[in-house]
């Protein structure tokens, strides 16, 4: 067996390892970083920002939302069902990790908000190529790298961490192997834990979550994402937390789905159930976290939004309701085009129907209620007034004129959320609150702060929280670390 040693090892370079790493290097500590990617970065490679509070870019715009409100809101927001101390200790460090990142040379745009109503806490990455969007924060994951390489950090790819090894009750490092099969033993001070949950665990999934993957719920899959690391805390004896999703909604489509097709059936038209019933006021569509949760306790866990030939004419000729900084579409004059395209492909949960009995049929809608339903919101549009959900008025649309197109919507996520129970230090805990000694975990291995709902009114908290957790592990870890000697 291999045998390395080192002051703090830290398990996966996806944000919150890749901060974890450079942070306890700063402090003056030897790392090692294992990662079982080609790559370091993760999904940090995919995503777009950090959510910040008071920083300069807020400061510079007037943005007044201050580090006691967004603490206010968030706690609020999960009442108070979530560690205070560490979102606490989150908010309060995330200003400062901007400008800690920007002197490594990462570059942000203005700060944004997810949908009407947010905050503008989202800090978007300059890319070294291209707009911000999808995929820029690739350059921020290689900005950390290279300054953890600059301060001497060790990195060792397609590497995968087998176990967490512990002496005498404290942790002292972890068992690894290489991608030619040879055992690594690397005895460390501290171990980090960053392995970003279980995205890609169908049978974690169905566990921890009660969703099915590809029958009720069709979240992002990214490869590799397995829970290895929230296993062997547990192993190590860490305590488990509530584990939840990052809910959204969408299609099952993956690779189907265009982003215009895609946004056509997230603007606020008519959404119904299997019922035929409306079930939720379709304004707040833009929200996604609270558009997924109300699909999620319908029949078969499924929504139908659906609009006809004049709505779609007002999206291709006046523009979309909603708006998607992800994917910066302002009308659908190609919807027709890709509809059919993606049918053609075989996308079994799209429609485009001359009728509402053939939609009816076609979905698997109860027929009588959904023209019931139809009839009464079209009253609704007539009238300007929606007596069931109060619907804003200007979302208020009738579906009279065929064709009538349709999508079937379901719970979708970004990824896990939380496992391994932690301390606002970041020290993994067991299920009795007593630090294990030597073990630590970041990121979405250890992120139970949102209760049971994703906070999009504070958007950019996955990476925020990542990135903050990383660097507030490894502050810790060395200060640890430094009481042993």
């Amino acid at each position: 067996m291999k045998q390395l040693t080192t002051d703090i090892v830290v398990v996966a370079a996806g944000s919150s390892g890749l901060a974890a790493a450079v942070a306890a290097a700063e402090k003056g500590a030897k790392v090692i970083a294992l990662e079982k990617g080609q790559t370091t970065g993760g999904t940090g490679n995919m995503g777009m920002g950090p959510l910040a509070v008071e920083s300069r870019y807020q400061r510079r715009k007037n943005i007044g939302l201050t580090r006691e409100e967004a603490f206010k809101q968030f706690m609020n927001y999960t009442h108070w069902r979530v560690d205070a101390r560490m979102v606490k200790a989150y908010i309060d460090k995330s200003a400062g990790t901007i400008e800690w990142l920007e002197d490594m040379g990462v570059e942000f745009v203005e700060p944004a908000a997810y949908f009407p109503g947010a905050n503008f806490t989202w800090h978007l990455v300059k890319p070294d190529v291209g707009r911000p969007g999808p995929q820029a924060s690739a350059t921020l994951m290689k900005r950390l790298t290279e300054r953890a390489q600059e301060l001497g950090v060790k990195f060792y790819l397609q590497t995968i961490v087998k176990k967490i090894i512990k002496e005498n009750g404290k942790v002292t490092g972890v068992i690894a192997e290489d991608k030619n099969g040879e055992e690594i033993r690397v005895s460390a001070g501290a171990v980090i834990i960053a392995t970003g949950g279980f995205g890609d665990d169908p049978e974690m999934i169905k566990k921890y979550t009660n969703y099915e993957w590809g029958k009720d719920f069709f979240s992002f899959r990214i490869p590799g994402l397995l829970g290895e690391g929230i296993k062997m805390a547990w192993e190590a004896g860490a305590g488990s937390t509530d584990i939840s999703i990052e809910m959204i909604y969408g299609t099952p489509g993956g690779g189907l789905m265009d982003a215009e097709l895609m946004l056509a059936f997230q603007q606020p038209s008519l959404l119904v159930n299997l019922l035929g019933e409306r079930f939720m006021d379709e304004g707040i569509m833009g929200n996604t976290t609270f558009t997924g949760n109300a699909i999620s306790i319908q029949k078969n866990r499924c929504g139908i939004n659906i609009f006809d030939d004049d709505i779609l004419n007002v999206y291709i000729n006046d523009g979309l309701d909603h708006l998607s900084l992800v994917f910066p579409i302002m009308n659908l004059k190609n919807f027709r085009d890709l509809l059919d395209g993606a049918v053609k492909q075989g996308a079994d949960y799209f429609y485009a129907c001359d009728s509402i009995d053939e939609l009816a049929s076609k979905a698997g809608i109860n027929g009588e209620n959904l023209k019931k339903t139809i009839e009464e919101y079209n009253h609704a549009c007539e009238t300007g007034r929606d007596s069931i959900f109060n619907k804003n008025i200007r979302y208020l649309r009738p579906i009279k004129t065929p064709k009538f197109y349709a999508a079937k919507l379901f719970p979708s996520a970004y990824g896990s959320l939380g496992g391994i129970k932690i301390n606002y230090k970041c020290e993994v805990v067991t299920k009795d609150f007593e630090t294990i000694p030597g073990l630590y975990a970041v990121g979405t291995d250890a992120n139970a702060i949102y209760g049971d709902s994703y906070p999009f009114i504070l958007p950019g908290n996955s990476m925020g929280f990542a990135l903050n957790s990383g660097r507030i592990a490894g502050e810790n870890a060395v200060d640890y670390m430094k009481t042993q000697k």
